[in-house]
C-alpha cells in the first residue's frame, strides 16, 4: 500500500506540478465548450436544412453524417493535423481538435435530431403552419423543442463522450489536462499527476453524468 501511494497519490509531486494541471484542466473546458456549442449548433442547422428535403444537399450531408460517425476521431485529427500542411493548409492542434470533433458531434447531433424531427406527428407541424408562423418560427417555437425532447437522454451521453475525447488533443500537441499529465508523470517518474488529471476529468464530466442520469428517469420508468 506503501508503494501504491508513493506512485500514484504522491502530494509533493501533484503540488508541484498542480499549476501546470490546471492550466491544462483550463485549457480542456475551453476545447470542450467551443466543441460543444459549435457542434450542437451545426448539427441543428444541418438537420434543419434536410427539413427542406432538398435532394442534392440532403445526399450531401447524408455523405457527410455518415462518414465522419463512421472514421475514429483520433484517425481524423492526426490526418488533418499532419496531412492538411501537404495541402497549404496549416492548422494548429487547438483548431484541429475543435474542427474534428465538432464535426463529429454535428454528425451525431444531426442524426439524432432528424430521428426526433420525424417522430414528432404531421399535425404538429400543419397546426404550426396554419397559425401563420414562418418556417423558422414554427421550428423555433414547436417542432425543435419537442424534438429535442425526445432525444436529450442520448445527446446527452454524446456530450459527455465528445467531452472525454477532448483528451485524444494531446496526440495533436494540444496542452490539455491529459498533455499535462503525461509530462509531468514523464519529467517525475511518478503516475501521481495522472491521479490528479482523473480527479480533474471527475470534476468535468461528473456533473455532465449525474444531469444525464436525470435525463434518463422517465425513460426507466416508462
Amino acid at each position: 500500500m506503501q508503494t501504491f501511494s508513493s506512485n500514484f497519490l504522491n502530494w509533493d509531486v501533484i503540488q508541484t506540478y498542480l499549476p501546470d494541471l490546471l492550466a491544462g484542466m483550463w485549457v480542456t473546458i475551453k476545447l470542450s465548450a467551443i466543441i460543444l456549442f459549435s457542434g450542437l449548433l451545426v448539427g441543428t442547422c444541418l438537420a434543419l436544412v434536410r427539413m427542406a428535403r432538398l435532394r442534392l444537399l440532403n445526399a450531401v450531408i447524408i455523405v457527410f453524417v455518415d462518414v465522419v460517425r463512421a472514421l475514429p476521431p483520433l484517425m481524423l485529427m492526426v490526418v488533418a493535423y499532419f496531412g492538411l500542411p501537404y495541402l497549404g493548409i496549416r492548422l494548429g492542434g487547438f483548431a484541429v481538435a475543435c474542427i474534428v470533433l465538432a464535426s463529429v458531434l454535428s454528425a451525431f447531433t444531426e442524426e439524432l435530431l432528424w430521428a426526433g424531427l420525424s417522430t414528432v406527428s404531421v399535425g404538429q407541424y400543419e397546426a404550426a403552419r396554419s397559425t401563420g408562423l414562418t418556417f423558422l418560427q414554427m421550428m423555433g417555437s414547436v417542432v425543435l423543442p419537442q424534438a429535442f425532447g425526445l432525444i436529450q437522454a442520448p445527446l446527452a451521453s454524446r456530450i459527455i463522450a465528445t467531452t472525454k475525447n477532448t483528451a485524444l488533443a494531446s496526440v495533436v500537441a494540444v496542452p490539455e489536462l491529459l498533455s499535462q499529465a503525461n509530462t509531468a508523470q514523464g519529467y517525475s517518474g511518478n503516475a501521481s499527476p495522472l491521479t490528479a488529471a482523473s480527479l480533474g476529468y471527475i470534476i468535468i464530466l461528473l456533473p455532465m453524468v449525474l444531469a444525464a442520469r436525470r435525463l434518463e428517469r422517465p425513460r426507466e420508468a416508462a
